[in-house]
């Protein structure tokens, strides 16, 4: 048994969005559920008072944008607007709570166990929001969580000034200025994570009818980065290479053979090295040693 107690029905007639709610409402009462008023609306995602709608952490919505920054149908026409993901404004209050209850509750505890509390937690929040608009959200909430340990850093030594307390609790860099961090009694620094260092990611749609279960390993391995039958080494190359042979042109396909190849080979004085490599089918591999003057045949080094 499954049971969702979070769901969005969209449609382009609000007249249809009507007949849903009854329709759901109806469904729902008969195995003795119901919907929850104060959680249930009917909004539009561009036009209206309170246009988009928030769903599982997420707000939905459409921004009216000129020609030059709007989505486009499939057909390529410009629609006007362009839809936006961003974290919704409760995620983002209940994370600051969140944050302002950790650092509260670590008044008296030494630097290291607060960074080491607040380290997983925001890790977690930003890569469960990586993957849509939050660059300037991620912005912010390093803004908010500076404050929060500056004020728990004063409030440690009221009678020392502002620059002592720096010096302390914060170590410059090359490439950043301000750094939360302390040093272990073993000589590791622990530094506290900003949100900002974590990459955004778009999701990317799965193409057409593609599945993880349809043994494309070839597509599924580029898409997903990862493969437990593929070495990292072949997945970088697949990256580099856009999935086809560095000699013959043509996309690997499921099923085919392919080797790891120095492109100056090691006899001749080539290097292990990346740049050195490439991914080919294994009969354009063989014919590649025929005629590169390498010695001691192929370099077999696929799956």
């Amino acid at each position: 048994m499954r049971y969702a107690d979070d769901f969005v029905v969209m449609h382009e007639n609000q007249e249809v969005i009507e007949q849903a709610k009854e329709v759901v409402q109806k469904w729902l009462s008969e195995i003795g559920l119901e919907l929850l008023a104060e959680k249930t609306r009917i909004s539009h995602t561009l036009n209206g008072e309170k246009p988009g709608f928030d769903f599982l952490g997420f707000n939905v919505r459409q921004y009216k944008v000129g020609r030059y920054h709007s989505g486009k149908n499939t057909n390529g026409q410009i629609l006007g607007f362009k839809t936006l993901i961003k974290p919704s404004q409760k995620a983002i209050e209940r994370h600051k709570e969140r944050l302002r209850d950790v650092v509260k509750s670590h008044r008296a505890q030494p630097q290291a166990a607060l960074i080491a509390k607040l380290n997983p937690i925001v890790r977690g929040w930003c890569n469960y929001y990586r993957a849509v608009v939050s660059k300037e959200v991620f912005g912010e909430m390093d803004v908010f969580l500076w404050r929060l340990t500056w004020n728990w850093a004063r409030r440690r030594h009221p009678n020392k000034t502002k620059k002592w307390v720096t010096k302390k609790y914060w170590i410059p860099t090359k490439t950043r200025q301000w750094n939360f961090t302390t040093k272990l009694k073993n000589g590791e620094a622990i530094i506290l994570y900003r949100h900002s260092e974590t990459e955004i990611i778009r999701h990317v749609k799965v193409k057409g009818t593609a599945s993880p279960m349809d043994g494309n390993l070839v597509y599924w391995s580029l898409r997903l980065r990862k493969s437990p039958e593929v070495k990292q080494r072949v997945l970088n190359l697949l990256q580099r290479q856009k999935g086809k042979c560095a000699r013959c042109g043509l996309t690997f396909r499921d099923g085919d053979k392919w080797e790891v190849d120095h492109i100056l080979p090691t006899s001749l004085g080539g290097k292990d090295w990346y740049t050195n490599l490439q991914l080919l089918h294994d009969y354009c591999h063989h014919a590649k040693t025929e005629t590169d003057g390498s010695k001691g045949g192929s370099h077999p080094m696929g799956n």
